[in-house]
């Protein structure tokens, strides 16, 4: 089978997938059903920087635009009781605003500067031990569907610490693969900038999430802390966890090169039957990502953990979001996260982590 046909086939089925079961991407509802406090699994405050521009739908609040410069909020959601560990219960086109079957934004609140988002988050923070959770997310996210992983992946993991979204301008369609590559782009200095800004909150602690094309955004705002001598952010830098890497390998080391062998752990979670990164390769001309790459000790080079989840189930049918809807990994992802020592103590959870791969 020729390149040109396969890339044919994957593109079909991508968009095939991208038409069907579409959910609103009204982050706010119009007319909120109220629930009693037995039927809501939990309440999560999220913190939002984003390069997005602001929606002229307030119901969407950000939408698919760049933004020349930063946009600050925060989204109070809740998790409906119903919540079965890995899956966001979304509500569908037609249906009622029920925090009781839907995860739901009941509030956002818009921070005009860059001090007066620091303020809250700091007071945030410091409510909750010192802990931040950074989640990047990926190609092909909404607004909306990036508010709710990063809730969803706070509330499975059990994260203790203060989650805090950084929201690149994704299309958010499976045709938009090369608009979102150049938004991942031109995002990467903003998420310096917000990092930064963390270690000034008083955190003692930042652990970052990124997932598919936000690793690639979160790779570039690492090497530039490197080259501007602050890679650790003053110690304060927990674990990375690299979620399918849409990275290109080649690229990928020069990066880690740039950067130097990490003090804390930088965890690849990879898979070789993710069909969302084959497509990436077969565009990218057949060069491998990091995220379907098999050769596992030639990345351990350079310093990182990598995880092999080939063998673990995950719901979406591209297998590319496992770290997040598989019940038992986004749980022990959690735990290791919740480590709080250094390499040497918290090795035990990583290596669960791979043993759960194989």
């Amino acid at each position: 089978m020729s390149e040109l046909k396969k890339i044919c086939i994957l593109v079909l089925a991508l968009l095939v997938a991208g038409c069907g079961g579409r959910q609103t991407e009204e982050l706010l509802g119009s007319a909120m059903v109220s629930a009693p406090v037995t039927e809501i699994a939990g309440n999560h405050s999220i913190f939002i920087a984003t390069t997005r521009k602001r929606s002229e739908d307030p119901n969407k609040v950000f939408d698919r635009e760049r933004s020349a410069t930063l946009n600050y909020a925060r989204a109070n959601v809740t998790v409906p009781g119903i919540h079965e560990t890995g899956r966001i219960e979304r509500r569908s086109r037609g249906k009622s605003n029920d925090p009781a079957k839907y995860f739901m934004a009941s509030d956002v609140v818009g921070y005009d500067t860059a001090p007066q988002f620091s303020s809250a988050l700091s007071a945030d923070i410091a409510a909750r031990g010192g802990r931040v959770m950074v989640f990047v997310h990926g190609y092909n996210t909404g607004f909306d569907a990036a508010v709710y992983r990063v809730t969803q992946i706070a509330h499975d993991s059990g994260y203790p610490g203060t989650p805090v979204l950084f929201s690149w301008a994704s299309g958010a369609k499976t045709r938009d693969y090369v608009y979102d590559r150049e938004s991942a782009s031109a995002a990467r200095d903003q998420l310096e900038v917000t990092l930064r800004m963390l270690a000034q909150t008083g955190a003692r602690r930042i652990d970052i999430v990124a997932h598919s094309l936000g690793t690639w955004v979160t790779m570039e705002a690492l090497r530039q802390l490197a080259i501007n001598g602050d890679r650790d952010l003053s110690g304060k830098l927990g674990d990375v966890v690299l979620a399918s890497p849409d990275i290109d390998v080649d690229v990928f080391k020069s990066q880690m090169r740039r950067y130097g062998k990490p003090n804390k752990p930088f965890i690849l979670l990879l898979s070789d039957d993710d069909r969302a990164l084959r497509l990436s390769g077969l565009i990218a001309g057949s060069r491998p990502r990091v995220g379907d790459y098999k050769d596992a000790a030639d990345l351990a080079d350079y310093g990182v953990s990598v995880v092999d989840l080939s063998s673990v189930k995950g719901s979406d049918r591209f297998n590319h979001t496992k770290f997040a809807d598989n019940p038992e990994l986004v749980k022990m992802i959690g735990q290791r996260l919740r480590e709080d020592d250094g390499f040497a103590s918290d090795r035990e959870v990583t290596d669960r982590i791979s043993l759960l791969g194989q």
